[in-house]
């Protein structure tokens, strides 16, 4: 079709030059991006060049100028051109002038029209070999796709039927109406088909709601719940199928020993000759249909047609012969002895179903006694000569009488059974008009090795156990309803071959619903029906006959067949060879899709193939599974394992669909309409009843099989965001768990420790200090919030990068480390703001951080700025004012890792204020851990003069036991509490210090100024007073760059300076840079509260580095920062004195609220 774009002017496309009759389809070719230019002339169009796969311009006056390309780095790119371009306008430029708002964005923001366009020419790639058979040497030219063509009837309807149709149909649905009755095999069959008809609506829904490209239900089962199950379940979809080549193989390979060819059986004898006949052949099979699919798929798909109508012929023919039963008896007679069933290979016109037959000789010139033998070359023996005046008659016995008496003789002595009971002879096929069904209503389910019975016929009341010598049909397995019905479930799978077509479609959207669903119906009222075509008009002996034995070793369903056996026989046998073909064809192409969506690793080696396509290395290893299932031998071995595969497919699709109604996305908006969930949950309990029911022990393998691979998709696999249902779920389980946290405040017995980790990173976005995350990860056996933070300084709409790099970089240390949280970046001009609206604003109701951790400002007394230790109290401060608990480990980098192997020793908790039990609860959370786990607990508390410290051992013993931690415990008196005068010492040195660092900022400012005045009169002077916190770039949450010209402009005035006002400001701001200032500092006085706070952080300092030098880890009680600002300094050095001398410590103050209880 042709690509006109409409103007005010009225132009026919007839009008047009040299339109072209194809349009560019953009959305085939990822690799080229188009940019859409801002003008477009009515007199051009734009085919998409094959060879090259760049734009061309052709038709109309359009010049190199407007419209240019650029290959340089391989994409296409075409330059807008503006309104305010150099190039002269034309008369059709006013289109662009409407949309000049947007042009700087058209290479994001296409226009309508262009959108529209691509989604006009979209074409669905098509599905399976279809596009292989198209491909040719590679140095040919590919030839255009064509447009899909294929309707409901042939590309979903005849798909459908030729793959629900197979070798259960042929060789075992006689069997299963014979055992089970035809009241519970149609139980059996309707459970199966409404399985299989809830699953296709569900599947229709999925279908019909968007493009289903290739993969078919892997792609909607990936698509609707993610790469995790749409892995494990598209494995479990391959294996199923995988294992349907090999049934429909062993099927086919019975047919051919048992009823074509019996005389090609390689190994003779019992049933495990016969195994090792279906292995050989089997194998043989299986290698021949693997070279027929790897050389030409388009054989295969041109014999699709063939096998499809063999099977409908067959399916014909069945119907027709029933019809006629009820008028001509076809003439199978069944040999039965008593009620017990002999074989019919025994039976003949010679040797019929007798002890003996009476033979008349007309010579009688001849004299005989009664021990005279003839040999006799019919196979009889011992004739019984019985003299009389006419013609002589011979009793001759049969090939059964030696069977059973080991001896033609009639004098031998034979089976108690076989001597108390008679022959008969029963019509195998009474007809439909027999009345048959009513002995075939009722299930008749037997042991392996018994002996097929008629319970309608008598026998002699002695009960004799059946020899396996003698020549009945015995059961060769142990029958019962739940092993039907994973044997026959097969027989209803193939419902996924129309959308697994979807590519081949016309209308995708409109055929699968219509074609599957009337597909399923038909071969639902077909099975139904020859379930009680086959109990009215076949014995029920003969049903149960698996291999037809009864019947000369015929096809049971042949019998009835009409007008020749031969043709169920040989229609049975293309039906399965083609059903085995196409799973061979299908499987790999499945295998492929996963691979090439690389959600398993280990699997990409099968995503690629030949030149052209084929998935040869796919093919490879699905003939290797089958391998497996051949070698299994046994088609009632098989069919359960390749039912528990599509069981398992099946649920999930079932389960997607409920989960998108349920959820109510706003993308489920399927165009088939006749669904509800409560249709797909029924689906999905039967699927799950159906697993068990027929095989719980193969449902718990699949299953184990499923979750391993989701696991291993979970962990190992790549990451992938389709938008999936469970992706939904998570979020609509997350909106009413918040829902719910938000009812009321959390339980003491509920509290976990909900991590804001505040991290800093340097100039070149490098965490300077991981060991703290590592830190987060050990507490995590809480597995409470983890949120790591972090600001950027700067304007966020400049620095909108830097935050995403800053970003992923805490993303993947959160990756290494291990730790399952989130990230959080804060762009601010002051780093202290930034912290402060990130403590505020972290988390989502309920789920909001309770605990800050923050790094230790190291060497925060040689820095000469003071922002370092500032913004740490600051950020103090604020963690008290929201109630939040703080842990700041000092000496972080000693810390161990992960990886460190766990070492003995001791965790010291100094107890010295109650502040929520936040120091008992850390060191129990701590130890769940592999690096701490060997450590021990240590509970130490200060006593004063006025307190009893053996009775503060004993309440400490106890309170502990009610909270069930285990911990040695001690009481450290503390009596002495004069002020030492190295106390007083410290505390002025402190003093000093903070005095003396003051003056030398102030007088690098000064010095600063006065350059800064020299250079230019009319200088910018900062707003703020000397030594602010505006300069803010450093902290925990931080990170360091020098300030730019741009922002150190907008933070000055300018000032007109003269000579008295210079004057001035130096007498009033560089007093204290005088040798007299210096010496009024060291005339100093230290404050008496000073001291006593020092003497305090002395004394426990003393204590705690006598008790605890030698542990591992040491918890104390973090004192509140002043509440005047201008001691934070020495508040600092309280700190610092409070820790000296020990190698780890933890910091930790409460957020005011219990932690921890005593309760149940």
């Amino acid at each position: 079709m042709s690509s006109v774009r409409f103007t005010v002017t009225p132009t026919k496309a007839e009008d047009l030059p040299r339109l072209s009759d194809t349009s560019p389809d953009i959305s085939s070719r990822p690799s080229a991006r188009v940019r859409f230019g801002s003008r477009e002339s009515v007199n051009r169009s734009d085919p998409l060049s094959e060879g090259s796969g760049g734009v061309t311009t052709t038709g109309g006056n359009d010049t190199p100028d407007r419209c240019s390309v650029d290959q340089g780095d391989g994409n296409s790119k075409i330059s807008s051109v503006y309104i305010n371009n150099s190039h002269g306008m034309d008369d059709d430029d006013f289109y662009d002038r409407n949309l000049a708002l947007f042009e700087e964005e058209m290479d994001t923001r296409p226009k309508v029209s262009s959108l529209l366009n691509r989604l006009a020419n979209y074409t669905n790639l098509t599905q399976g070999a279809k596009e292989h058979e198209e491909a040719e040497s590679i140095g040919e030219k590919k030839k255009a796709s064509k447009l899909p063509q294929m309707g409901t009837f042939m590309g979903v309807y005849l798909p459908c039927l030729q793959n629900i149709f197979g070798v259960i149909l042929f060789l075992r649905l006689t069997w299963v109406v014979g055992t089970a009755g035809v009241l519970q095999a149609l139980c059996i069959v309707f459970i199966c088909c409404c399985c299989t008809l809830l699953t296709a609506i569900s599947m229709s829904a999925i279908a019909t709601n968007g493009v289903v490209p290739a993969g078919g239900s892997y792609f909607m089962i990936s698509r609707s719940l993610g790469p995790e199950f749409g892995g494990a379940v598209g494995i479990c979809f391959y294996l199923g199928t995988t294992f349907a080549g090999a049934m429909y193989i062993l099927g086919a390979i019975e047919i051919f020993l048992i009823y074509i060819v019996p005389q090609a059986e390689i190994f003779t004898g019992e049933d495990a000759a016969m195994l090792n006949n279906m292995r050989v052949y089997g194998s043989i099979c299986l290698l021949l249909m693997s070279l027929l699919v790897f050389v030409g798929v388009k054989y295969v798909n041109k014999l699709a047609s063939i096998f499809l109508a063999c099977v409908i012929v067959s399916i014909i023919s069945i119907y027709v012969g029933a019809f006629v039963s009820a008028i001509q008896e076809p003439p199978f007679p069944v040999c039965m002895l008593g009620n017990r069933t002999i074989s019919g290979h025994l039976i003949s016109d010679d040797s019929p179903c007798s002890k003996t037959i009476p033979v008349e000789i007309k010579d009688t010139a001849e004299s005989f006694d009664s021990n005279f033998t003839l040999g006799s070359e019919n196979g009889t023996d011992g004739p019984s000569v019985v003299p009389t005046d006419g013609p002589v008659v011979v009793l001759k016995t049969t090939l059964l009488w030696r069977e059973f008496c080991q001896s033609p003789e009639l004098n031998a002595t034979c089976d108690d059974y076989f001597s108390t009971n008679n022959f008969s002879s029963i019509k195998g096929i009474p007809g439909l008009a027999s009345g048959i069904i009513s002995e075939n209503l009722w299930s008749s389910y037997i042991s392996k090795g018994e002996v097929l019975e008629k319970s309608s016929l008598g026998s002699s009341d002695a009960a004799h156990p059946a020899s396996a010598s003698h020549p009945y049909v015995f059961a060769d397995i142990t029958t019962s309803f739940t092993l039907l019905v994973g044997i026959f479930f097969p027989s209803v799978t193939g419902i996924m071959a129309g959308s697994n077509r979807s590519g081949d479609l016309k209308d995708a959207q409109r055929s699968i619903p219509i074609g599957t669903i009337l597909a399923i119906l038909t071969t639902s009222v077909v099975y139904l029906s020859s379930v009680v075509l086959f109990g009215a008009c076949i014995d029920g002996v003969v049903l149960r006959d698996k291999f037809g034995d009864s019947v000369k070793g015929k096809l049971v369903v042949a019998t009835l067949a009409w007008p020749s056996h031969w043709v169920i026989v040989i229609g049975s046998f293309f039906s399965t060879c083609g059903a085995g073909l196409q799973s061979l064809t299908g499987a790999p192409r499945l295998l492929q899709a996963i691979a090439k969506d690389n959600i398993i690793p280990f699997l990409r080696v099968f995503g690629h193939g030949k030149a052209n396509g084929e998935p040869t290395w796919a093919l490879l290893l699905t003939t290797l599974i089958a391998e497996l299932g051949i070698l299994i031998a046994s088609l009632d071995l098989v069919a359960p394992i390749l039912t528990m595969f599509f069981l398992m497919c099946y649920l999930f699709v079932n389960l997607a669909c409920a989960l998108q109604t349920l959820l109510r996305t706003p993308n489920w908006r399927p165009r088939f309409s006749y669904y509800h969930w409560t249709l797909s949950f029924l689906g999905m309990t039967i699927c799950l009843a159906l697993m068990f029911i027929s095989s719980w022990y193969y449902a718990i393998v699949a299953m184990v099989i499923a979750g391993m691979i989701y696991k291993y998709i979970e962990y190992h696999g790549a990451e992938k965001e389709w938008g999936d249902g469970i992706r939904g779920l998570s979020l609509s389980a997350a909106r009413y768990a918040l829902l719910r946290l938000e009812e009321g405040p959390p339980h003491t017995k509920n509290w976990r420790p909900q991590l804001l980790v505040l991290l800093k990173l340097d100039e070149d976005a490098h965490v300077k200090s991981p060991r703290l995350l590592t830190f987060a990860s050990q507490l995590k056996a809480g597995k409470g919030l983890t949120i790591v933070g972090t600001v950027v300084p700067g304007n966020f709409l400049q620095t909108y990068g830097e935050a995403l790099a800053a970003e992923q970089t805490l993303k993947h240390l959160m990756d290494k480390e291990r730790v399952k949280g989130f990230v959080q970046c804060i762009v601010a001009q002051k780093a202290r703001e930034g912290i402060s609206h990130m403590i505020q604003s972290s988390g989502l109701g309920g789920m909001k951080p309770n605990t800050v951790v923050m790094g230790w400002p190291q060497a925060w007394r040689q820095s000469e700025d003071p922002q370092a230790w500032k913004t740490f109290i600051n950020t103090v401060r604020v963690t008290t004012a929201a109630h939040l608990a703080l842990l700041v480990p000092k000496n972080i980098s000693l810390f161990p890792s992960n990886s460190e192997p766990s070492t003995e020793g001791y965790i010291d908790v100094w107890w010295i204020v109650h502040d929520g039990g936040m120091l008992m609860l850390l060191p129990f959370l701590l130890r769940q851990h592999k690096a701490w786990r060997k450590c021990r607990m240590r509970i130490f508390t200060v006593a004063q003069m006025e307190d009893n410290s053996i009775q503060m051992k004993k309440d400490l013993a106890t309170f502990l036991y009610h909270l069930r931690i285990e911990a040695e415990v001690e009481v450290v008196e503390m009596h002495n509490s004069d002020i030492s005068a190295y106390t007083y010492e410290r505390t002025l040195m402190m003093e000093q210090r903070s005095q003396m660092l003051r003056q030398m900022r102030l007088s690098k400012s000064d010095r600063e100024r006065e350059a800064q005045l020299v250079k230019d009169r009319n200088s910018m002077l900062r707003l703020t007073s000397i030594g602010s916190d505006d300069d803010d770039d450093t902290d925990g949450g931080e990170r360091e760059r020098p300030v730019s010209s741009s922002s150190e402009h907008h933070r000055r005035v300018q000032m007109t300076w003269t000579k008295e006002k210079t004057a001035h400001y130096r007498a009033t701001h560089s007093g204290c840079s005088t040798p007299e200032g210096f010496r009024d500092m060291l005339s100093i006085r230290p404050d008496h509260s000073n001291v006593r706070r020092m003497h305090t952080a002395v004394k426990l300092n003393e204590v705690i580095v006598n008790k605890s030098h030698d542990a591992r880890l040491v918890l104390l009680n973090m004192p509140g920062p002043p509440k005047n600002p201008e001691g934070d300094e020495n508040y600092m050095e309280f700190l610092e004195v409070l820790t000296e001398g020990l190698e780890r410590v933890l910091l930790v103050r409460g957020g005011g609220s219990e932690v921890i209880t005593i309760y149940s």
